[in-house]
């Protein structure tokens, strides 16, 4: 028995124990007095355990044999069967059903009816989110000649204020829905727009996903994301005027992850508007007329701690048919777009190491972006429409260092080139420090210096902000390192 062997080992151990404790002492008789009775205590305490062990076990065999009898009654009378001749489970009624049998049936119906309880009154509700963002500005000069939007002076400017739900459409779809109040800087009228309705693929073979519906399309590194998410307050002076700030578009996307050890991926897609502006088409809208875009992107893991991400980007609009109006050397001048074209190309070099990646991080992000769009200028005061292509760059630039869970900071760089004058340009330098209270809280400070030429039309301007953005509730965007 192992209880005997247990109690052997502990006996001997004991003796052990006082046999090295005898050898130390002076008083051997007493010692050997002392072992003695200490080795008729166990005894008895062995024999007093040996009993209660047997007793147990005759209890315990009674036990079994008490259910063995039960069992033996079910088998011989089974319950009572459903009008049928069947079970519950569907067995017939000619076989014998056990307790234990009935046991896994009870617990099979217990918990059918706890997933009921918990999936048909909440599993298909989307998960909803809110976010609101507050700007506070002081710019120098005033509106329009700042360049910014902002009123000049002091400003309270509530950008947006976003409410956005998604969810599982089915096993092989999601979709999300994103509706954003926003204001107009310069009159302060807020309107409602549907930002995105889009469902995405989740189950296509060949690692192909599928979007359709109106959705940011795959444009660069900061187009297709909102504002809030940027990594300072306002969005590349370049992406607000070559894409029309976010890359909004109603059409469909494909993106292809492709079969090989290295990643690549290919996104590329087409949409009857791709910008916050939509496009001037007329009555009828040709193949020709529809914005097709695209964007090859690759990651390589230089070391543990340093990660590059860089993308190439295309844009083209065949027959835009959007009308502008510019202040050319000659005058006021009708410009209509006859063909849309941007290329893009974007790198992204971070540093996060293993060891302190949530506290500590640094990302150097760039894109430039080339525009080569042709016109049918009319010049206003008279005279014959000529055609006009202008070839124009613009790129921005930024550093970011995160020293703690909470705080970052960093530069950002800009240069834009007008793209229906090239003779314009205008440069812009912003240092800005957020504080991540939390990941549903955030306050960011930037100071921004422009500095345009004379053909902008627009003068030197010196401009804070304070930006406060907050979440409630789910939030499928979320603040992430761009």
């Amino acid at each position: 028995m192992k209880l005997k062997t247990i109690l052997g080992w502990s006996s001997a151990l004991c003796l052990c124990a006082l046999t090295a404790q005898a050898q130390e002492t002076n008083q051997p008789a007493d010692v050997e007095q002392r072992l003695k009775q200490m080795q008729e205590t166990f005894e008895k305490r062995q024999q007093e355990m040996q009993e209660e062990f047997e007793l147990k076990t005759a209890e315990q065999d009674a036990e079994i044999e008490a259910l063995k009898k039960q069992l033996a009654g079910a088998a011989t009378n089974p319950p009572a069967l459903p009008p049928g001749g069947t079970s519950a489970a569907g067995t017939p009624s000619t076989n014998t059903v056990t307790l234990e049998q009935l046991k896994v049936l009870s617990d099979k119906v217990d918990q059918v009816a706890e997933a009921q309880k918990k999936t048909l009154m909440s599993e298909f509700n989307p998960a909803i989110g809110f976010v609101g963002e507050t700007i506070f500005s002081q710019q120098s000069k005033g509106s329009p000649q700042n360049g910014t939007g902002y009123p000049g002076g002091f400003d309270v400017f509530q950008r947006s204020v976003e409410l956005n739900a998604t969810a599982s459409i089915d096993p092989f779809a999601k979709g999300w829905v994103v509706i954003n109040g926003s204001a107009d800087a310069s009159t302060g009228e807020t309107s409602l727009d549907v930002e995105e309705a889009a469902l995405q693929t989740t189950s296509l073979p060949g690692n192909l996903t599928l979007t359709a519906g109106q959705f940011f399309g795959e444009f660069g590194r900061l187009s297709y994301i909102h504002d809030h998410e940027l990594p300072f307050v306002n969005r590349p002076l370049v992406l607000d005027q070559y894409i029309g700030g976010e890359s909004k578009t109603p059409g469909m996307q494909a993106s292809w992850l492709l079969p090989i050890e290295h990643y690549v991926n290919l996104t590329a897609g087409f949409g009857t508007q791709f910008g916050d502006s939509p496009d001037a088409v007329g009555s009828y809208r040709t193949f020709g007329a529809v914005n097709y875009f695209g964007r090859l992107s690759t990651y390589f893991d230089l070391s543990p701690n340093w990660q590059l991400e860089c993308g190439a980007s295309w844009l083209v609009n065949p027959d835009s048919g959007n009308v502008n109006a510019q202040l050319a050397p000659n005058g006021i001048t009708t410009l209509t777009e006859t063909r849309r074209l941007v290329l893009g190309g974007d790198l992204k070099l971070s540093y996060v190491p293993l060891r302190d990646n949530q506290f500590n991080s640094l990302t150097w992000g760039n894109e430039v972006l080339y525009s080569d769009n042709q016109y049918l200028a009319t010049p206003t005061g008279g005279g014959s429409s000529f055609a006009d292509t202008v070839g124009a760059w613009g790129m921005y630039s930024y550093l970011t260092y995160k020293w703690s869970r909470s705080w970052s900071g960093g530069f950002l760089f800009e240069f834009l080139q007008n793209d229906q004058d090239n003779s314009a340009r205008t440069y812009g330098y912003s240092p800005y420090i957020t504080w991540a209270i939390s990941h549903w809280n955030q306050l960011r400070l930037q100071y921004t210096h422009t500095q345009p030429n004379a053909a902008t039309g627009n003068v030197p301007n010196d401009a804070i902000y304070l930006q406060w953005t907050w979440i409630i509730g789910a939030h499928s965007h979320g603040w992430q390192a761009r």
